[in-house]
Parts: C-alpha cells; sequence; structure tokens
C-alpha cells in the first residue's frame, strides 16, 4: 500500500467526470489503483445524476463537456457533500474560469494534460498546502498548440472559421495544423 492510499480516508468514493472516453478510463484505471472507488461520468447530466444519488468524498470534473459546463456538477456535488475535495479540469488555463472554479466550490484547478498524480495531490492536498508544481509542465508552444487545436474541433475542423475565431490568417493557421504538436 502506498502512502497515497493511506491519506485518502475511509471514504474513498471518486467521481470523474469527462466526456473524452479514453482519458477517462485511463484516469479511472490510474486512480483506482491508487486506492479510491471511482465511478465515471461522460456528461453533466450523468454526473449531476451521480452526485446526486451518491455524493463522492472526491471528484474530478472536465470544465467542457459535450452537454454543458462541469461546473454544474460542482455545484450540486457542494450542495449533497459540503466536505467534499472537487479538482476541476481544462485543456485551456484562463483565470477568469479558475476564480469561478474556486468560487463555485473547487478545491483546485488543474490544466490537462494533467497526469493521475498531479490530480491524487491536488485531490489530498489539506489546508494551506500545496502540491508541488508539476514535473514536466507543458510548454507556452504546447499550450497554444492545445488551444488552437480545441478551437479547431469546435469549429467542426474548419479552418477560415477556426482562423477568424483566433484572429489569425488562415494560411498560418493550416502551417501549424500541418506540424506535429510541440513538447
Amino acid at each position: 500500500m502506498t502512502d497515497e492510499v493511506q491519506d485518502i480516508g475511509e471514504d474513498r468514493s471518486l467521481l470523474l467526470v469527462d466526456d473524452d472516453e479514453a482519458f477517462l478510463k485511463r484516469l479511472a484505471k490510474a486512480m483506482e489503483k491508487r486506492g479510491f472507488e471511482v465511478e465515471t461520468a461522460g456528461s453533466v447530466a450523468a454526473g449531476r445524476a451521480i452526485a446526486t444519488a451518491r455524493p463522492p468524498a472526491y471528484a474530478v470534473c472536465d470544465l467542457r463537456l459535450e452537454d454543458g459546463n462541469g461546473l454544474d456538477v460542482v455545484e450540486v456535488i457542494r450542495e449533497k457533500r459540503p466536505d467534499s475535495r472537487i479538482v476541476v479540469l481544462t485543456g485551456y488555463g484562463a483565470i477568469a474560469t479558475a476564480v469561478a472554479a474556486v468560487k463555485i466550490g473547487a478545491t483546485d484547478y488543474l490544466s490537462k494534460p494533467a497526469d493521475a498524480t498531479d490530480i491524487t495531490n491536488a485531490l489530498l492536498a489539506t489546508g494551506a498546502d500545496l502540491p508541488p508544481p508539476p514535473e514536466n509542465p507543458m510548454s507556452a508552444d504546447r499550450v497554444r498548440w492545445e488551444h488552437i487545436q480545441r478551437v479547431y474541433e469546435l469549429c467542426d475542423r474548419n479552418v477560415s472559421e477556426t482562423a477568424r475565431r483566433l484572429n489569425m490568417h488562415r494560411r498560418t493557421l493550416q502551417r501549424i495544423l500541418a506540424k506535429r504538436s510541440p513538447k
């Protein structure tokens, strides 16, 4: 048994809410190995239903889901179980969103891609303890690339619309999309 498992406490229930199915499965397995009793939801509706029926001691919610905002799930959990520790994940780290997440009741806010160790540290941090900074944080180039990819996907892979929304020239965007992702 690892130290992390011993720090969890008696109630090890953990709700994971994310619409990225592959990420959700990987994270669920990793968190189970760390001693959590994991339940998963792929949407805001499913997350709210689980949070209402079985409010978890811990939760990890993606901010942007196909059917809405992950903060709606955070609100339900906070109502049903005020002592729950909640981490909000997002692909775009904006200060305004982080403030909103914490005001609504999130314990911490992490940018994707966060690994299971970062998430566990954030969930188990107590009081004024802050989890250590990530070992391998994303480079600024990678953050920019991730943001561009997300907007591109949200625009149904329409280069012209993505370029307009990002306020960038279409050819510049095409060159960025043609390259591999930065490390």
